[in-house]
């Protein structure tokens, strides 16, 4: 089972991160949604967010633009990051999942990473 974390403001895929509302968290079994939950961290800065969703489960996480260190961060706990996706409803965005086509933007990667 794949847990996927979708960072939201205004109902749609976060700008950063860490500047979002909350978190949707979809449940996916092969390729099926089993279960949608919103969880709000509870955590005091952005650099514990990656332990807080290991913690919730995740196995990857959409977001569109997120502080290098963290991208490292991800890494260590094995959790699988698509960086640059565009802002888009979560369902949306989980749908590309389902079918293979959501992919990481190399410029927005690349931007990020100098």
């Amino acid at each position: 089972m794949k847990r996927i974390a979708v960072p939201i403001s205004d109902n749609r895929l976060s700008e950063y991160f860490g500047g979002c509302n909350y978190y949707e968290i979809f449940e996916i079994e092969g390729k099926d949604i089993r279960r949608k939950t919103l969880e709000i961290p509870s955590v005091n800065d952005v650099s514990e967010l990656p332990l807080w969703l290991e913690k919730q489960g995740v196995t990857d996480v959409i977001t569109f633009k997120v502080n290098k260190n963290i991208i490292s961060l991800f890494a260590s706990k094995k959790v699988n990051l698509f960086v640059g996706v565009q802002q888009n409803f979560p369902e949306i965005l989980i749908d590309e999942y389902l079918q293979g086509k959501l992919e990481s933007d190399e410029k927005i990667i690349s931007e990020l990473i100098k």
